[in-house]
This record gives C-alpha cells, structure tokens and sequence, in this order.
C-alpha cells in the first residue's frame, strides 16, 4: 500500500470525525517529529498499539476493501484494562472482509454518516460460514435473522457480536461515508482473527512521501 494512500485515507478519516463532532485524544494529532520526543511515559500508547491503523488486507485495493481505524483504548499483557474502544471508518465503496473473532466480543456502533450494512453467519467447527439462524443483540433487542443476513445499522444504533459469529462490513450504496465506533473486549489483531478467505491484517508499505502520521506499529522507541 502506498504511503499516500494512508496518508490520504487518514485525512478524510480525520475529515468525517470533525464532521460527527468527535473528539480525538492528543497522541492522534502527533506528527512524526513529534513522536521523536515522546518518552516512557506514552509506553501504553506504544504496548496496547493506540492510535492510527489503515489496511487493505493485503490485497492491493484499499478503495473496494480496506478500512481505516484508531485505536482509542486497549489492553495488553500485564495491564488491568480488559477492554477497548475504537473508531472505524468505511467510505462509500468500501467492504471490510468476513471475519470472526476466536475470544473478542465487541459493540458496533453507528457513530454517525451514512448506514451500514454487517453481513452475519455463525460458524462451522472447521471455520466456514454456517446455514444456521443468527441470534444477536441490537441496542438491547434480541433478533433472530438467517444466516448470511445484512443488518441494517443507521447512525446512533449497534449491534452485539460475539465470538466465532462471521461477519463484514459495507455501506449501504447511496447512503455515505460511516463513521463506527467499537467497544469490545481487548483487541488482539495478532492472533484473535479468523478471516474466511486467507489475507493478510498490516499492509507492507510504499514509500512515496512523507508520513503524515505514524501508524501504531511505527512509533518510535522511548529515549
């Protein structure tokens, strides 16, 4: 994935949080030259991975699948958070691949632009999608779909996924961009993702300008 392209991705990232009134936390305005300064006490932001994370999975096409995320909070080995909390970001045109989570139960929220669609499926023992109803939780409300469903979420609704429950993402075509938010048990992207079709999670960078902030696996070591 080229440089610009997360460059560009976390500009209109940026862009669609100002327009639903979201703050940010400090670490998220850094620059690069003012990570060079950060010392240990910005270790947790380092070891639980806060902050900036684009992909495309690998795959080469950021504007059909990819997704551009902040890592707000998050725990790690040896913290007391057994919790996280991110910001994700889908452009119209844009799907996040079908997954599942092995230990993850984690809260989508519409934060607000447009509506998104989450495709659900249970699971079978050997990892493929099921044929089984889907029970799931909506604001509070139990709802029984079939399998391969898409749930509907407009801004300010959520849904409930718990592990082992396949499922993606995608805007609902004409409606815009969708800012979501996820509140979750504490992510794990090493090793907590199952995708159906094998992929990769961090793209390998090209370099063709200068960063315009760091992603949360390139932060510089404390002095």
């Amino acid at each position: 994935m080229k440089r610009s392209e997360i460059n560009r991705a976390i500009r209109h990232m940026e862009a669609m949080i100002e327009q639903c009134c979201f703050p940010l936390p400090p670490f998220c305005h850094y620059t690069p030259e003012q990570w060079l300064d950060q010392g240990h006490d910005h270790d947790e932001i380092r070891l639980a991975a806060l902050g900036w994370d684009i992909t495309d999975y690998g795959l080469g096409e950021f504007d059909k699948i990819g997704l551009a995320l902040i890592t707000l909070r998050n725990g790690y080995p040896g913290s007391l958070k057994k919790y996280a909390e991110k910001l994700l970001y889908l452009a119209e045109g844009q799907t996040a691949p079908m997954h599942y989570h092995y230990d993850k139960m984690e809260d989508i929220i519409n934060r607000g632009g447009g509506n998104v669609l989450i495709t659900v499926y249970p699971s079978t023992e050997d990892g493929q999608l099921g044929t089984d109803d889907v029970t799931v939780q909506c604001d509070g409300t139990k709802k029984t779909v079939t399998a391969g469903t898409a749930i509907r979420l407009t801004p300010g609704t959520s849904i409930s996924l718990p592990p082992f429950l396949y499922h993606d993402f995608a805007v609902e075509t004409g409606t815009g961009s969708v800012l979501l938010g996820e509140v979750s048990m504490v992510n794990d992207d090493e090793f907590d993702n199952h995708f159906l079709e094998p992929i990769g999670r961090f793209p390998e960078i090209i370099e063709d300008e200068a960063p315009y902030r760091l992603l949360c696996n390139e932060y510089p070591e404390a002095n």
